[in-house]
């Protein structure tokens, strides 16, 4: 079976894996998926949901270029929310509550209609290097199994250990064994490793919680997708999710318990999540706090299983469980599962080049937790990524590289490669100094072109880009060109409490103000029969509103990215030797020669690089 070797082996079955596993296969090259076990592919770890701030902008980037994720979450959906409406553009982002067996079920059926995709289960041990180029894997049973790439996707397994209270025990996730050897191959290959942690909340049974004392919190009344394809529906039914809260009890209760913490009687020592703290980091942290949200969300159509979002933890599990029945709805609580911590092996990813195959040996890829990421979304970010420049690295074509004014996967990979990480990196909105540019609607106009180029995104994801193209700037067109009637126009401005006109202009005009919206405008006639008879669909209504009340911001970012993309033309040569210049601080010698930026922007972007260093290396390189 193992006779010939394959073009790409992807080591683990998570979000990343997946992903990577997908395109590379669907890219052309003959690809194995290689798992500890084949019935947990694409299984949801934690929370059963994907999307969120920023996560649901890189859900709908990795659709745009032709992966998979969009396609499982929408199908998988039981509930959609579009966060952060009250705010701008930029800042809406796309979450969907999951049925987390179906999640798996589809990824696992997505990738077994994959042509050039094999599958294998066994425990990954070693790696085969051969003059600085890895050459294949080794199972923990002796088999050898070549291949020209390799992409490491181990997630929390490395070495993992589980945490409840004063137990521990080894362990890459509730139920399934930690994957050992790789951390010990990897560092005798020359890499530097850490341990990271992260936790999990107790899985409950909905039929002892009281959702009277709760507040509901449904889905949108008009629910979106992810996905850009035009076959993949909304949903017509949903599921709500409800919210709770602690207070000063459940505090009071749950610090009973922290001499018998794993975080603080030191049995974990490494980095958890700033971003997603335990709910006692949080009672520990903000004191003044007298209570925190709990999300209580449904794990699927048809189980009673709850995910109880907010109370992660690794108290003792009688702790947990008499908390947690002091928090109004769960008085009766009955626990499927306690919450846990888990430690694992990480692989600080400034010892990766930004199409991610490491910098000491050629033509391996990590991706995902390895790479000190938090989340499933940049998991599977990366692993696309991954699976995209493996491909194209055993054809000598030039890695993808997606800048950071193009992609918050762009702004993802740059920032753990430019400054690394010591905490579990969780993607924000913050994060993107573009972020106007980088919105969800825009995906993929942004994408869907370079998908296609590199033969990812299908035939029919551009003709759909087409048609809302086409549709987008009739829009625009009409909008700017449409002029208005005085005395059918001022009813409506006068209830928007807008300034009335005297005078005939265009509806462009009148769109751009704070007040109006595009649906206001469908109460003016000549704009209803515009749409209708154009059958313009509200996606592309939003997206000339957008483009007419934002073209100011929009305008100033495309600028400034301009004025960053001429510093990513001076490039820095390999190697390039930092200590022969004096001038540079003794800090900018140390962080240049660990990072090896490639041109000059992204210099500037390494944490400890000052603009006075930036001009002497200017200066230099200009010479």
């Amino acid at each position: 079976m193992f006779d010939q070797a394959y073009d790409v082996i992807v080591v683990g079955g998570g979000h990343a894996g997946a992903e990577a596993a997908a395109a590379a296969a669907n890219m052309g090259s003959k690809t194995l998926l290689i798992t500890m076990n084949l019935q947990t592919i694409g299984q949801m770890s934690c929370n059963p949901a994907m999307g969120g701030i920023a996560k649901g902008q890189i859900v709908r980037e990795i659709d745009a270029l032709g992966g998979y994720s969009g396609i499982v979450s929408d199908r998988s959906a039981i509930q959609f929310k579009m966060l952060n409406r009250s705010k701008g553009p930029a800042m809406w982002s796309p979450r969907v509550q999951s049925d987390r067996m179906l999640f798996a079920q589809y990824w696992r059926e997505l990738l077994e209609k994959t042509p050039n995709l094999d599958f294998y289960q066994e425990m990954v041990e070693d790696l085969i290097v051969e003059g600085g180029t890895v050459k294949g894997i080794i199972t923990s049973f002796g088999s050898k199994i070549f291949a020209k790439a390799v992409v490491l996707t181990t997630g929390t397994f490395l070495n993992g250990r589980i945490h409840i209270g004063e137990k521990s025990k080894g362990g890459g996730r509730a139920g399934e064994k930690a994957a050992t050897g790789l951390t010990r191959t990897l560092t005798d290959c020359g890499f530097s490793s850490g341990r990271l942690k992260t936790g999990t909340p107790p899985r409950v049974d909905g039929r002892s919680l009281n959702y009277s004392l709760m507040e509901e919190q449904p889905g949108d009344h008009d629910p979106g997708t992810f996905s850009y394809l035009e076959n993949i529906q909304p949903l017509v039914k949903q599921r709500s999710c409800h919210i709770t809260y602690t207070n000063p009890q459940v505090h009071e209760l749950l610090e009973s318990g922290f001499d018998r913490s794993p975080m603080f009687n030191g049995k974990i020592q490494s980095t958890g999540p700033r971003y997603c703290p335990s709910i006692e980091d949080k009672i520990h942290r903000f004191r003044d706090k007298t209570r925190h949200q709990i999300f209580v969300e449904p794990e699927g159509w048809n189980t009673i299983e709850v995910y109880v979002n907010g109370f992660s933890t690794s108290l003792p599990d009688d702790v947990q469980y008499a908390a947690l029945c002091l928090v109004p709805g769960f008085e009766d609580v009955k626990f499927f599962r306690p919450g846990y911590a888990i430690e694992y092996d990480y692989f600080p990813p400034t010892q990766l080049q930004h199409s991610l195959e490491t910098k000491l040996v050629k033509n391996l890829f990590f991706a995902g937790q390895i790479n000190g990421t938090t989340g499933y979304e940049e998991a599977a970010a990366q692993g696309l990524m991954a699976g995209i420049n493996a491909h194209r690295a055993l054809q000598e074509a030039s890695p993808i590289v997606l800048q950071r004014d193009q992609a918050y996967i762009g702004v993802l990979i740059d920032d753990l490669i430019t400054k690394g990480t010591e905490e579990p990196y969780r993607m924000f909105t913050s994060r993107a100094e573009y972020r106007t540019l980088l919105r969800q609607d825009n995906a993929d106009q942004r994408l869907t072109p370079l998908g296609h180029s590199i033969g990812l995104a299908a035939d029919e994801r551009l003709a759909v880009l087409d048609r809302k193209q086409e549709k987008t700037m009739a829009t625009l067109q009409f909008l700017q060109q449409q002029s208005y009637v005085p005395s059918e126009l001022n009813p409506l401005l006068e209830e928007k409490g807008s300034a009335l006109v005297q005078q005939a202009g265009k509806f462009a005009k009148v769109l751009a103000r704070p007040k109006i919206t595009r649906q206001d405008l469908l109460s003016q006639n000549v704009v209803k029969a515009f749409i209708k008879d154009n059958a313009i669909a509200d996606q592309v209504f939003e997206q000339a509103e957008i483009q007419i009340k934002y073209s100011g911001y929009i305008e100033k970012e495309k600028q400034l990215a301009q004025k960053m993309q001429r510093m990513d033309h001076i490039k820095i040569p390999h190697d390039f030797d930092y200590y022969q210049l004096a001038s540079l601080s003794h800090e900018a010698k140390e962080k240049l020669t660990e990072i090896q930026p490639v041109n000059l922007a992204q210099a500037s972007r390494i944490s400890g690089i000052n603009p006075s260093d930036i001009s002497v290396l200017l200066v230099h390189l200009n010479k």
